[in-house]
């Protein structure tokens, strides 16, 4: 099956800003230099701003305050400074309910089943955009802008909006932004899209913003101390005390675990096991409480399970034949060229043209064609057996190509 009509190639290209009439929009501010210098110049390009920070999780309440972490009253107050020296006005809304229920049970339910959460992913979709977007409406706000490093391409005919890979290849973001939806899309608005990160600390210091060399957090913003499993016991207790066995293929007991939301697909410390060889957590089993070692070579999957993907555009529900694709398994992986197969349950399979060792259940797998997004999931089941994908099976007649399949040619994509 091929599409009768494949969407046409994107229409607007660099700045990553649909070139319409400006209006009021809400941004973002973290408190970062990112999202500073991204209200900095939606204000210089003529529209009217409205700053606001989400207040996600309180670090008060543990009995400590937290300066040096996203969510932390320091962040707060950076925030609000750069607002006042952007000239601005700035609002604090808190979403501390919304977040907790949506993105930190789903991190502890993660691990309790055995997968490995990615908390950046579900804060984005299901909390982020989905409430700034209302903000934005109640506000009177035309669009809502972030500091992401991502792009997207609005189209005035109707199309649906096209999200890419930001211009800066170290920093880009749109990984994590693959759960979006178009009426997320279509309202709102990536200023940093061409921007590399030494150009916006740059653009920080002409705009005289004291974020400027703030540095970046690269934690988990809600957890404290020195590592998840000590968070996760203290909030979550009755998903973490369960102990269980460490068992090989053959089921073999070779040691004792102190509760599966220590482990990860591919860990290979903290194990505590006597072997001659190298051992790597190839399965966690929730209801056995069992974890499953092997040696490395023994990890490499040729195949996965996406429960559900979400699609940019939304023709792919609609096409029925293997998707040709380049996959990425982890924020920063390298792609990897893949065939897309709906199963008749509903679910897809994702198969992969070279083997690889780190797919893991919980994490986002997210396609592309060249730059441009197509969707994601969340990885399932896998098949840890490396046949790859015959080269006449992924370049030949049966698959979809650049030219039948519902994807523009990356040669049209924005630069």
């Amino acid at each position: 099956m091929t599409l009768q009509h494949p969407p046409p190639e994107p229409s607007h290209t660099p700045s990553g800003n649909k070139p319409l009439t400006k209006g009021r929009v809400v941004v973002a501010m973290s408190g970062g230099v990112d999202s500073c210098v991204a209200a900095a110049l939606m204000k210089d390009r003529g529209y009217d701003v409205i700053g606001i920070t989400m207040q996600l999780w309180n670090h008060g309440t543990e009995g400590e305050a937290r300066f040096d972490s996203c969510c932390s009253l320091t962040d707060v107050h950076d925030a609000r400074l750069a607002a006042h020296q952007i000239g601005i006005p700035h609002y604090v809304v808190n979403y501390e309910k919304e977040f907790k229920a949506g993105v930190v049970d789903y991190f502890a339910a993660e691990y309790a089943a055995g997968r490995t959460p990615n908390p950046c992913v579900m804060c984005n979709s299901k909390l982020k955009f989905d409430h700034l977007v209302d903000r934005a409406r109640a506000l009177g706000a035309d669009w809502v802008a972030t500091g992401h490093y991502a792009r997207i391409v609005h189209h005035d005919d109707g199309r649906p909006c096209e999200l890419y890979r930001g211009n800066d290849t170290a920093k880009d973001q749109s990984y994590f932004l693959f759960n979006l939806k178009q009426d997320m899309l279509r309202k709102t608005l990536f200023p940093l899209a061409d921007l590399t990160k030494e150009e916006v600390r740059d653009i920080a210091g002409r705009y005289n913003l004291h974020t400027r060399n703030k540095h970046e957090s690269q934690e988990i913003c809600f957890v404290t101390g020195k590592r998840y499993t000590e968070f996760l016991e203290r909030y979550y207790p009755e998903q973490t005390t369960a102990r269980g066995d460490i068992v090989d293929r053959r089921g073999r007991v070779l040691g004792q675990h102190g509760g599966i939301h220590h482990f990860t697909v591919g860990q290979r410390k903290g194990l505590n096991i006597q072997s001659l060889t190298p051992k790597y957590v190839a399965e966690i089993d929730p209801v056995t409480r069992r974890v499953v070692v092997d040696d490395l070579e023994n990890l490499v999957a040729g195949s996965f399970d996406v429960p559900t993907i979400n699609w940019l555009d939304p023709a792919y529900l609609e096409y029925s034949g293997p998707i040709k694709a380049q996959v990425m398994v982890r924020y920063r992986s390298a792609p990897i060229p893949c065939l897309i197969v709906r199963r008749p349950s509903g679910a897809w399979r994702v198969d992969l043209a070279v083997g690889a060792k780190w797919i893991t259940p919980g994490q986002a797998a997210v396609f592309y064609d060249g730059d441009r997004v197509l969707g994601g999931g969340f990885i399932g089941t896998m098949e840890n057996r490396h046949v790859g994908i015959k080269r006449n099976e992924y370049f030949g007649a049966g698959s979809a190509t650049l030219d039948d399949r519902p994807v523009g040619d990356t040669a049209g994509k924005s630069e």
